[in-house]
């Protein structure tokens, strides 16, 4: 295991031989660091957040040249309404921004684009930025870009429970009939299926806290912290994450082979 992950950025310290057959189908990313890689270059927070946009850019191709199937990125979450005014609406604009510039690449790529969260409450122009970049990559069938805009996922499985709870007064459901599937199909991930619960969580900038990310989904994955900030992270950084993750044994609770 590389334990220089949380000091550095791996990349610079190993030498990467990835097992293409190994690959973590669907990798999640809470993406940290962005003002304070800003504030370290005495810019304004928003430069971080232009320039993590442009990171973004580079890590989906990666991961769509490495073979993942689902690349879900924290973009905004419920409890990020609480930053100042001015960086909430800059954030609001770079949804809009980066489908305006990066869709012809998505295309190129067969990059599909999906978005999860209660995006009803996103300023009309976000929506259809939204909007438009999903139909406008609806035909490719390779990997999945998904980014969780205005999520928490406290609030999503609130809701599923309501979804199922509706089903049950409805007699649609029984109530002993009610298990893993049904919550997994009630939740904003399972259009994702069968890869809706990430094999590796990454979350950047030294940061160790979920953050009301998919928690229901992490059950059991495997969890990755760098103190790489999210406006450094590159395609190297994410081969060293993945190489790290390969290193792991994955029991699901059982006992390995090796034992």
């Amino acid at each position: 295991m590389f334990a220089f992950l949380n000091k550095k950025d791996p990349a610079e310290t190993t030498d990467l031989e990835l097992d293409p057959k190994r690959i973590p189908a669907h990798i999640a990313i809470i993406m940290d660091g962005n003002g304070r890689w800003a504030k370290a270059r005495h810019l304004p927070r928003i430069a971080g957040h232009k320039e993590g946009m442009n990171t973004v850019k580079k890590v989906a191709i990666a991961a769509s040249d490495l073979g993942v199937k689902v690349l879900t990125l924290y973009a905004f979450s419920t409890e990020n309404w609480k930053r100042p005014t001015d960086e909430v609406n800059y954030l609001m604009q770079l949804p809009v921004n980066f489908f305006d510039t990066f869709v012809p690449d998505l295309i190129k790529n067969n990059v599909r684009v999906q978005v999860m969260g209660y995006t009803d409450k996103l300023p009309v122009s976000t929506q259809k930025s939204v909007r438009d970049a999903i139909a406008d990559t609806q035909a490719c069938d390779g990997m999945v870009l998904n980014f969780a805009l205005n999520y928490g996922s406290r609030a999503e499985i609130v809701t599923g429970i309501q979804q199922i709870a509706q089903q049950v007064a409805d007699g649609q459901l029984a109530v002993a009939d009610i298990n893993e599937k049904t919550v997994d199909d009630a939740l904003m991930t399972a259009p994702l299926a069968p890869y809706h619960d990430p094999d590796l969580l990454i979350r950047t900038s030294g940061e160790e806290r979920i953050s009301n990310f998919l928690l229901w989904q992490i059950a059991y994955s495997e969890l990755e912290f760098t103190a790489v900030k999210w406006p450094d992270f590159t395609a190297a950084t994410l081969q060293a994450c993945i190489a790290d993750y390969q290193s792991r044994d994955r029991r699901f609770g059982g006992l390995s082979a090796k034992k």
